[in-house]
C-alpha cells in the first residue's frame, strides 16, 4: 500500500529536470541566430549602395557567416560559467525544490538534484538559501551534475563546530533520536549529545515529544580527542531568563503574595515558578497540619498563590509559603479548652519518646512515654499507640502563645499509689514479675504501675548471691512478702527469704561451738579457705586450721571433718578448724564422752538429712519442727 502511494504521488508531480548543457547552448544560440539575422537584414536595408549582385550567395548557403557567429557566440556563453572542481565544497542556491528533491545552482553549465532528505534537519528551507555543497562529479554520462549537501556538511563540519563553539554561536541542531540520558542532535552533520537536564529550564516529563524537531543550541563542550559535542537549549533560555530574574527580585517584598506554578515537587518541597525565577515552598510551609508528602496538597503545573517568606538577592533564592495565606489553628482553637479537659485525636508522628495527636488539623499535643502508663518501667511509645489510633487524652498543659500542648492518656485510670497503703499493707504475700535487675537488687512489678525492690540480701537465707541474675530471671514470678510500704516517694521494699522462717536460728543448735561436722573444702579464699558444710551452709577456715595430722595442708574438694570454734548468727558466719581435733586432745574431756557428744549430734544431723531437702532458695520449713522436737529433748534431758 505505502509503495503504491508512493508511484501516484510520483505519477501525479511532475520531478524537476536540471536543463542539460547542450539544450541551454541551442537555446542561446537560436536566440542569438535570431538576432545576428536581424541586425544582418537591417544593415542590409540601410546600406543601398551596396549591390545585390555582389552579394556572396554560396557563402551564405554554406552557412560560413552562421558558423563564425556560432564560434563567437559560444565563446561568450563559456565566459560566462564558472570553474567547477570536482571533490571540492562550493556554495549554491537552492532554485527549486519539491517533496523529493532540491535544485541547486552553482553557476554551472546545469543546476544539481540533491534528495530532499539531505536537508531534514533544516525544515525551513525555501528557495534562495545559499546552500553548501559538495561537487560529486561534474558531468556524468547523462551530462548532469552530481552534487551533495551531506558530504559537504560532513567534510565541513568539525571546522563550523569549533568556530561556532570560539565564537559562542547559535546553531541549529535535528534532534534525531532519544538516548540514555538525554538525546542525540545533528549539528552540521555531527552527532552531538544533548542531556536531558539542557532541554529546557523546566524539567521534561516526556523527551519523545522533541524527537524530530529542529532548535537552536549552544554548544558548551568539546572533547577534541574523542571529537565528543555537548549542546545545550536551556543555557540559551537561562540568558534570557537572567534578566528577568534580576528584574522580578529587584520587585520582591516580604509578604508579597504572588501566583505562580507548580514546577517540580520533591519529598522536601515544591518549586513553584513565578514567571522566571523559581521559588521553593518547604513541606513544614505547605499545610498547618501534618503531611508526608507534599502531593497531599498540591500538583505539578497546579496555579496557586503564595506568599514571600524571605528571598537572598546573592543567591536567588526565594522562600516561600502556602499556609501562610490561611489563618493559624490554634487561633481557632476553643477559648474554653482548659487544663484538665478531656480531648480526642489521632496519632500523627511516633517516637521512642511520645507521640504526637491531632486534636483539629494545625493542633496538636505530645503525650510523653512517661504520661502513657502508671508503670515506672519507661518504655517506648510504641509498645502503647501507633499511628492512626484514635485516643482519648487529658490536657495537662496548654501554652496558646507558645502553641504547645502536653496531653496524658494514663491520667484516665486511678493513680494505684493513691490506695497503695490499703491495697498492700506490710506483711501482704503476693506474687510480682521480675522486671529487672541492678547490683543490690531486683525490681519486680506487683501490677501496672506498682513497682518494688527486693534486696539481694533479702532473696535468700543461706545462698550467698554476688547478683540477682544468679537467683532469677527477667519475666520469671516471684513470691514476695511487702515489708516497708513509702507512700508518699512511691517505693516498696519487699523480700523473698521472709516468707519462711529464718533457718540460722536452727543452725545455731545444730552447729553449735565445739561440735564437730564434715565438710567439704571448695575454694581457698584470702588466708583460708569455704567449706561447705550440710543444708547449704559454708564456713571459713584459717591455713593454719587446715593443717592435718600428717603435717600436709588440705585441698580443695577434700572431704574432712571440722570443728565449730565461732558461730555467729547475725552475720551468718562459721569459723571452723580441722587441727584442732588432734591438737588439742589432752584438754577434752574424756574421749568416751566426747564421742557420746559426738554421736549424739551427727544422729542430728542423720534427721536432718533425712527430713529436709538442702535449701538454695530459702525452702526450709521444716526445720522449724525439728527445732521444736530439739528443744524439748534438751527439757527432758535437764530434767
Amino acid at each position: 500500500m505505502v509503495k503504491d502511494l508512493k508511484k501516484e504521488e510520483m505519477e501525479q508531480e511532475e520531478p524537476i529536470v536540471a536543463i542539460n548543457k547542450e539544450e541551454k547552448l541551442e537555446a542561446f544560440i537560436e536566440d542569438d541566430a535570431a538576432v545576428v539575422a536581424e541586425e544582418l537584414t537591417r544593415k542590409r536595408r540601410s546600406n543601398a549602395s551596396v549591390s545585390i549582385d555582389k552579394f556572396d550567395w554560396d557563402a551564405f548557403e554554406k552557412e560560413t557567416v552562421y558558423d563564425t557567429e556560432k564560434s563567437v557566440i559560444e565563446d561568450r556563453y563559456s565566459q560566462t560559467l564558472s570553474k567547477v572542481i570536482e571533490n571540492e565544497v562550493v556554495e549554491g542556491t537552492v532554485v527549486n525544490l519539491n517533496k523529493r528533491e532540491v535544485i541547486v545552482n552553482i553557476g554551472y553549465k546545469s543546476e544539481g538534484v540533491i534528495s530532499i532528505n539531505e536537508f531534514r534537519y533544516n525544515p525551513e528551507l525555501t528557495i534562495g538559501d545559499k546552500v553548501e555543497v559538495y561537487v560529486e562529479n561534474a558531468e556524468d554520462k547523462k551530462g548532469q551534475l552530481l552534487l551533495s549537501h551531506k558530504k559537504a556538511r560532513s567534510l565541513r563540519s568539525w571546522d563550523r563546530v569549533n568556530e561556532a563553539f570560539d565564537k559562542d554561536e547559535i546553531v541549529k541542531g535535528y534532534i534525531k533520536c532519544r538516548t540514555k540520558g538525554g538525546m542525540i542532535v545533528d549539528v552540521f552533520g555531527i552527532e552531538a549529545f544533548l542531556p536531558g537536564s539542557q532541554i529546557d529550564v523546566k524539567p521534561i516529563r516526556d523527551y519523545d515529544i522533541f524527537v524530530n524537531k529542529t532548535m537552536e543550541f549552544k554548544i558548551v563542550k568539546i572533547n577534541h580527542e574523542f571529537r565528543n559535542v555537548v549542546v545545550s537549549h536551556k543555557a540559551l533560555i537561562e540568558a534570557e531568563l537572567e534578566a528577568q530574574k534580576a528584574d522580578i527580585i529587584g520587585k520582591l517584598e516580604k509578604g508579597q503574595i504572588l501566583e505562580g506554578v507548580v514546577k517540580n515537587i520533591t519529598s522536601y518541597g515544591v518549586f513553584i515558578d513565578l514567571g522566571g525565577v523559581d521559588g521553593l515552598i518547604h513541606i513544614t510551609d505547605l499545610s498547618w497540619g501534618r503531611i508526608n508528602h507534599p502531593e497531599e496538597v498540591v500538583q505539578l503545573d497546579q496555579k496557586i498563590n503564595v506568599v514571600i517568606l524571605d528571598f537572598d538577592d546573592t543567591k536567588k533564592r526565594i522562600a516561600l509559603g502556602l499556609k501562610q495565606l490561611s489563618p493559624h489553628p490554634w487561633d481557632a482553637l476553643d477559648a474554653n479548652l482548659q487544663v484538665g479537659d478531656k480531648v480526642k485525636g489521632k496519632v500523627v508522628v511516633i517516637a521512642d519518646y511520645g507521640a504526637f495527636i491531632e486534636i483539629q488539623p494545625g493542633v496538636e499535643g505530645l503525650i510523653h512515654v512517661s504520661e502513657m502508663s502508671w508503670s515506672l518501667h519507661l518504655r517506648s511509645a510504641q509498645d502503647f499507640l501507633k499511628v492512626g489510633d484514635e485516643v482519648e487524652a487529658v490536657i495537662l498543659t496548654l501554652d496558646r502563645d507558645e502553641r504547645k500542648m502536653s496531653l496524658g492518656i494514663k491520667q484516665l485510670k486511678s493513680d494505684p499509689w493513691a490506695t497503695i497503703a490499703e491495697k498492700y499493707p506490710v506483711g501482704t504475700k503476693c506474687t510480682a514479675t521480675v522486671r529487672n535487675f541492678t547490683n543490690f537488687g531486683v525490681f519486680v512489678e506487683l501490677e501496672e504501675g506498682v513497682d518494688g525492690l527486693v534486696h539481694i540480701s533479702d532473696l535468700s537465707w543461706t545462698k550467698k548471691v554476688k547478683h540477682p541474675s544468679e537467683f532469677t530471671s527477667v519475666g520469671e514470678k516471684l513470691e514476695v512478702l511487702v515489708l516497708e510500704v513509702d507512700q508518699e516517694n512511691r517505693r516498696l521494699s519487699l523480700g523473698h527469704k521472709q516468707l519462711e522462717e529464718n533457718p540460722w536460728d536452727v543452725f545455731e543448735t545444730v552447729f553449735t561451738v565445739g561440735s564437730v561436722h564434715e565438710g567439704t573444702i571448695t575454694s581457698f579464699v584470702d588466708k583460708g579457705a569455704t567449706v561447705a558444710l550440710a543444708y547449704g551452709v559454708e564456713g571459713y577456715v584459717s591455713m593454719r586450721n587446715l593443717v592435718k595430722e600428717d603435717g600436709t595442708t588440705a585441698k580443695v574438694e577434700e572431704k574432712l571433718d571440722f570443728k565449730v570454734l565461732e558461730f555467729n548468727k547475725s552475720t551468718k558466719r562459721i569459723v571452723l578448724s580441722h587441727s584442732k581435733l588432734f591438737e588439742e586432745t589432752k584438754k577434752e574431756e574424756p574421749r568416751e564422752r566426747v564421742d557420746s557428744e559426738t554421736d549424739s549430734t551427727q544422729k542430728a544431723v542423720k534427721k536432718l538429712k533425712a527430713n529436709l531437702e538442702k535449701t538454695t532458695l530459702g525452702d526450709i520449713s521444716e526445720l522449724a519442727a525439728l527445732k521444736s522436737e530439739m528443744e524439748s529433748k534438751d527439757q527432758a534431758n535437764k530434767q
